[in-house]
């Protein structure tokens, strides 16, 4: 059997287990549809239900459905509404309709009918619209069965591996292009149209908006706002921009100083470094919160190495200070959601890891195991919104502080699949294949 083949396979006996678990005879999962936007008749941006994308690679089909009854041959009803505004849905052969049964509609209502009573007894995964609020449906999003589905998508078949691979190498390709449009002194919003150029791709078919912060704007750090003009001095580059492939997701960061020797080049490497260390103490039944943690005293030493306190680097954590300058967490799990799903499960019956007081920002608190997939990103920033409660503070050199602040920060990231005796790093891999770094 193919990939495709085996990761259907995989995830029919995930959702049979699921529904057995949960009480449930089947599910009907929809891909989801545009909302319009409020006094208008526009609507947002479509975006596929990660739960329809998880069983077939169709990623702009909306007001589709998948039936799938335990133990039976999945359902694909895909809409193709009969409408001379838009264009059709272009349903091409491909390999996932040798797995499923496929079926073409122009009616929701031929969906219920066809399903009959059924629903009943079904589980309904999706948002609702009309018509699908007075069909009877057994449950709508029963917390149960997708604590279930979450907790088994941490790990990943083959073939998902194979679309996260692809989506690192569009993305690194475009990260590329990105690096060299900064260097060339271009703009935030031309360095946004030389990444989105590079791949080919619209704006609104990336994963999230890219981060992409020239100078003190890295220290933002959702920073999506783009100025259309070129500072006077381009000092800093820090990109977080992503791709996506079969409606799998890359988030990759980088930073780059202008000036290729100097403090803030030597501290960039510094945390390039930090990052592939952390990724190489990586092994399947580490604690990932104990990563964090680790990677939070590593922090810390960059800190008094480069002589932004006065005090050692354990008294640095140990007060707390690392928390105003690494505010995020280590990372998160990737998959058909940049920040995948279950990383605070414990079980598959949704018992739940609580966040932590000291890092509640963590999104990943369960233990490395193989298969599964997420990112390493340290960062180190000036945010003058977290320093404040320390003004005055003699622990700190705001002299050297002060000196950072032009360059906002640094944050690095990979997304790495671990396995057995260790870790395949992605992000690393697809940058081997368009640039050396």
């Amino acid at each position: 059997m193919g990939s495709y083949a085996n990761h259907i396979s995989t995830v029919q006996s995930r959702f049979d287990e699921a529904l057995q678990a949960t009480g449930f005879d089947s599910v009907l999962i929809y891909s989801g549809q545009s909302q319009i936007a409020f006094l208008d008749d526009n609507p947002y941006p479509f975006r596929v239900n990660p739960l329809f994308k998880y069983w077939l690679p169709v990623t702009e089909s909306p007001k589709s459905f998948i039936f799938y009854k335990a133990g039976c041959k999945p359902v694909v009803y895909l809409y193709k509404a009969k409408d001379f505004w838009h264009a059709p849905v272009n349903i091409a052969p491909a390999e996932w309709q040798d797995h499923m049964e496929l079926k073409v509609v122009d009616n929701l209502a031929q969906v219920r009918s066809d399903v009959g009573d059924e629903l009943t007894k079904t589980a309904y995964l999706g948002e609702q619209f009309e018509p699908m609020t007075s069909w009877q449906l057994g449950q709508v999003n029963p917390k149960a069965l997708i604590d279930h589905l979450h907790y088994q998508r941490s790990e990943k078949t083959e073939w998902e591996l194979e679309n996260l691979r692809k989506a690192n190498d569009l993305a690194a390709q475009a990260h590329v292009a990105a690096r060299d449009a900064f260097y060339a002194g271009a703009s935030e919003i031309e360095i946004q149209h030389a990444y989105l150029s590079a791949i080919n791709f619209r704006e609104q078919e990336v994963p999230y908006n890219s981060i992409i912060a020239l100078n003190e704007h890295s220290a933002i750090l959702h920073y999506d706002v783009y100025d259309r003009s070129a500072p006077s001095e381009s000092r800093s580059f820090l990109i977080d921009a992503g791709a996506l492939y079969n409606g799998y997701c890359a988030d990759i960061t980088r930073t780059y100083a202008a000036q290729k020797s100097g403090f803030y080049q030597e501290l960039v490497e510094a945390m390039d470094k930090a990052e592939q260390a952390i990724i190489e103490a990586i092994r399947p039944g580490v604690s990932y919160y104990d990563l964090h943690v680790r990677m939070h005293h590593m922090v810390a030493t960059i800190l008094v190495d480069f002589g932004f306190f006065k005090i050692s680097p354990e008294e640095v954590y140990e007060r707390g200070y690392t928390n105003a300058f690494f505010p995020h967490g280590l990372g998160h799990y990737i998959g058909l959601q940049v920040h995948d799903v279950g990383g605070f499960l414990k079980s598959a019956q949704g018992d739940a890891y609580e966040r932590d007081g000291r890092h509640p920002f963590l999104r990943l608190l369960r233990n490395v195991e193989p298969g599964q997939v997420f990112t390493i990103e340290p960062g180190l920033y000036v945010v003058d919104q977290l320093l404040e409660e320390f003004d005055g503070n003699d622990d700190f050199n705001w002299a050297r502080i002060a000196e950072l602040r032009p360059y906002g920060g640094v944050r690095i990231e990979d997304s790495v699949h671990v396995t057995n005796d260790g870790v395949e790093n992605i992000t690393r891999d697809a940058f081997a294949k368009v640039s050396k770094f």
